[in-house]
């Protein structure tokens, strides 16, 4: 970044002498999505970024209360300038808020393991005949010691 910015700021000081005085900002990139956002709404101390929606690029930051409105910034400036910058949408949310949100949220029902017994033009249902295979994105697994084999 030092050869970006030049000996003391001299070439960040010719960019913003051609913008005639504009502030400008100069961020570490990072192939990491979440770094990058957090990086981008600098100086704000961001306390974690979750990529909600990788796909859509949409992503949930938290930050301290007293980080908000720096994060936010005026008028939204700040994230919708980091919007931009890493093409992500980003919404920010005070952390502690945000967990008692979550804590206070039912979990979701069960889904329905059998069809409706009224219904029989419905197939049974059959985990073992399932199309898809199942989700294990969210499984968490652990080898003993004497399992592995290293």
């Amino acid at each position: 970044m030092g050869a970006c910015i030049g000996a003391r700021g001299s070439r960040i000081q010719a960019v913003v002498n051609e913008l005639r005085g504009e502030k400008i900002d100069v961020i570490r990139w990072s192939p990491d999505p979440a770094t990058y956002i957090a990086n981008a709404l600098s100086p704000a101390r961001i306390d974690q970024v979750v990529l909600v929606n990788p796909e859509e690029r949409q992503s949930l930051v938290l930050v301290a209360e007293d980080q908000l409105s720096l994060a936010i910034g005026k008028e939204g400036q700040n994230v919708r300038l980091a919007a931009r910058l890493t093409g992500w949408k980003i919404d920010i949310k005070d952390k502690y808020r945000y967990e008692q949100e979550k804590a206070a949220q039912p979990p979701p029902p069960p889904p329905e393991a059998f069809s409706d017994p009224d219904d029989e033009d419905e197939e049974e249902f059959s985990p073992l005949a399932s199309p898809e295979p199942p989700d294990l994105q969210d499984e968490i697994f652990s080898l003993d010691e004497e399992e592995s084999a290293f």
